[in-house]
């Protein structure tokens, strides 16, 4: 099976993406489309840009920066669990895609946001300006949690119906695009 690396975005103590990324990353287990891998980044914690040489180059000199770019090939897909901070993403995500280049070709993404009315959508919006840039393909189905805060007990986020149906909906479409690409992913891996 293919495998699916969840990023949970936010560093920030006390943070709700924790319990909204791993409620993800379980219900992507659930789904059987693919193997399911999280990267929390706040126990990654990926120093800002410590490498001298431009990521394409893939001259890396940190071990942090080797172990990061091993997690990211081994994987077939992603989905980035991200906040919206004033209309836009996390610092820390930012991080960990410019860290490397050729790693994240051709590889589908989608995106579970969360925030307030807006449910994170602006920062979406924006990360896929990014992604597209390091030739990473967006799916159109994503979980966008407005007012998440209420759903969040001891720790647990409890999705609604509608939540379910949407990740469903977004895994669906990344267990389509991941075969249609798998020979592009393929030929850009170490």
């Amino acid at each position: 099976m293919p495998n699916l690396m969840v990023i949970i975005g936010s560093t920030r103590p006390g943070r709700a993406g924790l319990p909204i990324g791993q409620w993800f990353a379980d219900f992507a287990g659930k789904h059987s489309g693919f193997d399911v891998q999280v990267a929390d980044l706040a126990e990654i914690d990926l120093p800002l840009l410590a490498d001298p040489h431009h990521p394409r180059l893939k001259k890396y000199v940190h071990q942090h920066t080797w172990d990061w770019s091993a997690k990211v090939e081994s994987a077939d897909a992603f989905v980035i669990v991200t906040p919206e901070y004033n209309y836009g993403y996390p610092a820390a995500v930012k991080n960990a895609l410019d860290h490397l280049s050729q790693e994240w070709a051709y590889a589908p993404v989608g995106f579970v946001s969360y925030g307030g009315i807006a449910a994170g959508t602006r920062a979406v919006q924006q990360l896929k300006q990014v992604v597209t840039t390091l030739r990473m393909l967006p799916v159109f189905e994503s979980v966008n949690i407005p007012f998440h805060a209420p759903q969040i007990a001891d720790g647990v986020f409890t999705p609604s119906t509608a939540t379910e149906d949407a990740a469903t909906a977004m895994l669906d479409e990344l267990v389509k695009v991941e075969a249609g690409v798998h020979g592009l992913r393929a030929g850009v891996r170490a």
